[in-house]
């Protein structure tokens, strides 16, 4: 049943949202093998597999970082400038391929900060990640994350209805026809950018909290 204290349009907005994060979650995700080549060549970094990133320096691993932020803020700015000339009428799409971009930059700061996303509980620490970078807190969801198929539709869930409510504000100013093509290439940069950066400290903290027993592991000092 509709939340009747929910307008139509921030309904619609919520709506897109999910079914974005959703077809992110089915279909649109970062291949890890194509994106260690690109780490590699592209950013450089010195590493055979994901497990090598704890053994470089942090400022290395955060640079690269911000940089895949800040790639994922320029593709959503070009998307919101083409859709944003519809105004209002292009922001369910809009933000279909945004909730796309968002996530896949979210998937590729995991992959930077050393995390895989092949089982259910790494899927299940993705979708975490994601819901920090919403700003909402879900700890008291963790102990359910091993059923993924129940888990990850209810933080989707959760993270259309935080997103939806700034989403709402913020999109406002498309209503302006000749300022709508402006309007939705800042606001998709902002998007991306707030989401990217919260996403970014989610990682860095949990790479910090982990990075002394992977280095054991990799020193041979703990069992595998």
């Amino acid at each position: 049943m509709a939340d009747p204290n929910k307008s139509w349009v921030r309904r619609q907005v919520e709506h897109a949202l999910a079914r974005g994060l959703t077809g992110a979650y089915q279909t649109v995700r970062v291949d890890p093998e194509k994106f260690l080549l690109q780490l590699r060549l592209a950013y450089r970094m010195p590493i055979s597999g994901y497990h090598g990133v704890f053994s470089l320096e942090m400022s290395e691993v955060d640079n690269v970082a911000e940089s895949i932020v800040r790639s994922g803020m320029r593709v959503a700015a070009v998307e919101g400038a083409g859709l944003g000339l519809g105004g209002l009428m292009t922001i369910v799409p809009d933000l279909g391929i945004l909730s796309a971009i968002t996530m896949r930059t979210i998937q590729k700061l995991s992959l930077v900060y050393g995390f895989e996303f092949n089982t259910d509980e790494e899927i299940a620490e993705l979708w975490i990640a994601a819901a920090s970078a919403a700003g909402i807190d879900i700890s008291r969801d963790v102990l359910e994350k091993e059923v993924l198929n129940r888990f990850v539709p209810r933080v989707i869930e959760r993270i259309a209805a935080q997103a939806s409510k700034d989403v709402v504000e913020k999109w406002a100013g498309r209503v302006i026809p000749l300022a709508s093509a402006a309007i939705g290439a800042g606001l998709n940069y902002w998007f991306v950018r707030a989401w990217g950066e919260r996403a970014r400290a989610h990682f860095n903290a949990r790479h910090l909290q982990l990075r002394p027993d992977r280095l054991a592991l990799m020193a041979g000092r703990l069992p595998s």
